[in-house]
Parts: structure tokens; sequence; C-alpha cells
């Protein structure tokens, strides 16, 4: 019984901290809408896109609890904006 009542707090937890991400996500998203718009009309050579078509796909989370790069880290507000440098 404590095991199911571990198991229900804990998948209760993860579900809380994943809605959490998604919301920031979509709130971030929101927010540099306007500054992709920008990046992208500004880009006449094509440098964005041949950049994004060269780029890796995004590793996971790190291993070990460390901080990530706040370039590359997912939850980071800057994160798409790493190709613009």
């Amino acid at each position: 019984m404590q095991t199911l009542a571990y198991e229900l707090r804990t998948t209760l937890i993860d579900d809380a901290i994943e809605l959490v991400k998604g919301f920031g996500r979509t709130l971030v998203h929101l927010a540099m809408a306007p500054i992709e718009r920008i990046a992208n009309a500004s880009d006449v050579a094509g440098v964005l896109e041949q950049r994004r078509a060269e780029q890796r796909p995004p590793r996971g989370t790190p291993k070990g609890g460390r901080r990530c790069d706040p370039r590359n880290c997912p939850l980071s507000p800057f994160s798409s904006l790493s190709e613009l440098t």
C-alpha cells in the first residue's frame, strides 16, 4: 500500500513539473516570436536557415544533476537565439 501511495505522489509531482514546463515553453515562445520574426526578416543571405539545417538535434538534459549551458539549456529563454551569434 505504501508503494502505491509513493508512486501516485511521484507521478503527480512529475506531471505537475511537466505542466509548468509546458506553460513556460509557451510563454517563452510567445515572448520570443517578435524577435524571431525580426531576425528572419533581417537575414538577407540566408545564414540562419543554413545554420538551422546544419545544427545537430538537441541533446537531452545533462546527467548527474549538472547545470546546463545557458545557450543550450532547453529551459533557457535565449536558447533559440544562440544561432544569431
